[in-house]
């Protein structure tokens, strides 16, 4: 009696979905604590952007110039000690979401568009938003603010746009999957 000694190793089945596609996978417990840090950041990133709309519409609608040289250097101070590190953090974390799970950066054309609109979010706020929050805000310390408040509601507005069509995008996933995914 002869006995053969395999020199393959065994089989091993998949513990979850994904896991032999070859790639990263995070664990249950650190997708939820990304997932949960996402959500932090991307609320207060949203919550941020209300903040500038009602200090936009106080500076609108005020005839005290105290309160009008309030809301700009308050919506300076938002630009530049919340906004970025938000924004920044909401792109990070949802990177990392995409990445280490089976949604993929650019396997669904939601994930793909919420990608795209994180990252111009995040350039608008650091290179157009940030510096005319400046401005504003030098402008309103340096003279005195008799008539007219910040010039325009469209940037808290388009910001606003942007991140509820991400929400929306979050929960109803729309459209089919884009070229480069990969099937199973």
């Amino acid at each position: 009696m002869t006995t053969t000694t395999s020199t393959q190793a065994p089989a091993r089945s998949p513990s979850r979905r994904g896991a032999n596609l070859g790639h990263w996978r995070m664990s249950p417990r650190a997708r939820k604590a990304n997932l949960v840090l996402h959500l932090i950041v991307s609320i207060t990133w949203l919550g941020l952007d209300i903040g500038l709309l009602t200090l936009t519409i106080t500076g609108l609608a005020t005839e005290d110039p105290q309160t009008l040289r309030a809301a700009y250097i308050s919506m300076r101070l938002f630009g530049d000690l919340l906004l970025i590190p938000a924004g920044l953090l909401t792109l990070l974390t949802g990177l990392v979401l995409s990445l280490g799970t089976h949604w993929g950066v650019t396997r669904h054309w939601w994930v793909l568009a919420k990608v795209v609109l994180t990252l111009t979010a995040v350039t608008l706020t650091i290179f157009s938003l940030r510096p005319g929050l400046h401005e504003a805000a030098e402008a309103a310390i340096a003279t005195p603010l008799d008539d007219g408040g910040p010039d325009s509601l469209a940037p808290p507005i388009v910001s606003l746009t942007m991140y509820v069509t991400m929400v929306v995008l979050s929960v109803f996933r729309p459209w089919s999957r884009t070229p480069w995914a990969r099937d199973r």
